[in-house]
């Protein structure tokens, strides 16, 4: 069961793969000021104490077409300090520059006391032990040189297994290579990203790697990720099957997110600048400009709407979206269309700082306020067709989010939100602008946010069929390191941010609208040539809610993403 043939396997050599290459961000990073444990290269998590392992040496690479440069490599952390121990080997795909770390740990109770948080009795276990032994997951031709062996250590009961060990040799490798963590410190976790997988149809012979993640994620959640990986012939749906565990931060003083002074460095230092595009003809504003420019308060059974407070004191907080009250703009026709515009030289991010991952990153995710979101343009193959109504709606709130490496301050990713998607980008795969600042790209009319320039396809890429998000940049731009308030850093405590009146209204920031979305759709489709109007029929259905302008869309705090970790 552990022989295959369907991979091209090797030993890893410095000459065959001389072009993975570490990154490092384009700029030094600064020193960040004074704090606690922010960016100490050390976090506390009760029982253990955890450091952040980015140096290693490759064991074995595998490729899944002979003569080109994919598939993936595992390495064997190194340069890890006295008293701390490895828990699992790293893994990654060889189509981008090394970038990754492990944890690596040691138990803050019996090798550094003096970092210990929580005392532990006598009577309670260590919190890390050796494995009893291992068992062979899987392996290449083991009759051939240079194979791989997948080794996944058994732990004493009790315990968890972190991560999997690989050799180059069939020899079982020694318990002391890893050590496994009681099991009251750690959590459940999940795969996520696969990373290499054979083409075999057969389970005998399938074998897929992945990255593993906590399951619970979120600002409230304690799950740490490891960086370890996950690998086997076939994946069981059942999560409590996963053979792995992550860790769990009991330290609730989350000593190692930033303080005040420390956000506001972070942002100076990484806040993206934005652009939108050439032709983008509903810019962003301020909040407080979209009130003081006749942005009405409709409440439900009311012909009339009140006029917005610049303060939004006479919004209505709290509570749920229960459709009783909704803000709507200007019924005068010559302010409306000047709101629609909106205001670039007000614009300004509005930030929410939370804990991410155990509180062993900083999640800063950076909200961009539109007053009007404009109509959307279909695109059926290399003919586009600009809509004249659906996509509109009042009121468009995007955002994207910096992920912060708390051992080193270090930006680690950033996610960039796509309508009701999006996905997270490694820092190595970013453009940046200044020294260490990403740029995000806002899609004309959508202001869905995107890492590089060009047309992005709402729907069907295969067939070329959906809705087009254009990015592009110009001269209009916000600089996010500069025009930005901070409105919510919950981990601080109470009073330190003093979160806006507007942020506590739960309501739609839009009414709700149906526009006749079919016909528009259908009056394209009966000028398209018959082969293709069956896949403009499907692709209709996939369109986004929004699109439809079926509902106006609620403000940042009913956002599941703020309590919760970004969709992906």
């Amino acid at each position: 069961m552990f022989g295959c043939d369907c991979f091209y396997w090797s030993q890893i050599t410095e000459f065959c793969f001389s072009d993975h290459q570490p990154f490092s961000l384009p700029a030094q990073i600064p020193q960040w000021p004074q704090g606690q444990g922010f960016a100490t290269e050390r976090i506390n998590l009760g029982e253990l104490e955890v450091i952040k392992i980015t140096q290693f040496e490759s064991v074995w690479s595998c490729s899944l077409l002979h003569g080109k440069k994919n598939g993936a490599t595992f390495y064997r952390p190194v340069g890890i300090p006295d008293g701390f121990y490895c828990l699992g080997h790293y893994c990654q795909s060889n189509d981008r520059p090394l970038r990754g770390y492990v944890l690596v740990a040691c138990d803050a109770n019996t090798q550094r006391p003096e970092v210990g948080h929580l005392s532990r009795p006598k009577s309670v276990p260590p919190a890390l032990r050796q494995p009893l032994n291992y068992s062979l997951v899987w392996s290449t031709n083991s009759h051939d040189d240079g194979v791989g062996y997948f080794w996944l250590p058994n732990p004493p009961t009790g315990y968890k297994a972190m991560g999997v060990v690989v050799t180059n040799k069939p020899e079982e490798p020694s318990v002391d290579e890893v050590r496994c963590v009681r099991a009251d410190l750690t959590e459940k976790c999940e795969t996520c990203d696969l990373i290499i997988s054979s083409d075999s149809k057969t389970f005998e012979n399938r074998f897929q790697v992945w990255n593993t993640r906590p399951c619970k994620r979120g600002m409230l959640c304690k799950g740490v990720s490891i960086g370890t990986f996950y690998c086997g012939t076939y994946l069981n749906s059942d999560d409590d099957l996963l053979d792995v565990a992550c860790l769990k931060n009991l330290d609730s003083t989350l000593h190692a997110m930033p303080n005040l002074d420390q956000i506001h460095a972070l942002i100076e230092h990484y806040g993206p600048a934005v652009f939108f595009h050439p032709d983008e003809d509903y810019l962003p504003s301020s909040v407080q400009w979209f009130f003081k420019n006749g942005a009405l308060l409709y409440q439900e059974g009311k012909d009339q709407g009140e006029q917005i407070d610049y303060r939004a004191s006479n919004l209505p907080i709290g509570g749920q979206n229960d459709g009783e009250y909704w803000i709507d703009l200007p019924n005068d026709d010559d302010a409306r269309n000047n709101i629609k515009r909106g205001d670039l030289e007000s614009a300004e991010l509005y930030v929410h700082v939370k804990p991410a991952l155990g509180g062993t990153f900083t999640d800063i995710a950076m909200w961009v306020f539109c007053p009007f979101n404009g109509p959307a343009t279909l695109k059926v193959g290399l003919m586009s067709f600009p809509m004249t109504k659906i996509g509109q709606h009042v009121g468009d709130w995007e955002h994207f989010t910096l992920r912060i490496s708390n051992f080193t301050g270090e930006l680690w990713q950033v996610f960039f939100s796509e309508h009701s998607g999006g996905r997270w980008v490694d820092a190595s795969d970013l453009e940046f602008i200044e020294g260490n600042r990403p740029i995000v790209y806002s899609s004309k009319h959508g202001h869905a946010s995107y890492p590089h320039p060009g047309t992005y396809l709402q729907g069907s890429t295969k067939l070329g069929i959906g809705v087009r998000n254009d990015v592009a940049r110009s001269k209009y731009y916000v600089d996010s390191s500069k025009k930005y308030q901070l409105v919510a850093a919950e981990y601080l405590g109470d009073g330190i941010v003093t979160e806006p009146h507007w942020l506590q209204f739960m309501r739609e920031w839009g009414p709700t609208i149906i526009y006749d979305s079919r016909s528009e759709v259908d009056k394209i489709i009966n000028h398209l040539p018959f082969f293709v109007r069956f896949s403009v029929e499907n692709i209709f259905d996939l369109f986004p809610t929004e699109l439809y302008g079926e509902e106006g869309p609620t403000g940042p705090k009913e956002k599941d993403n703020w309590l919760g970790d970004e969709i992906c």
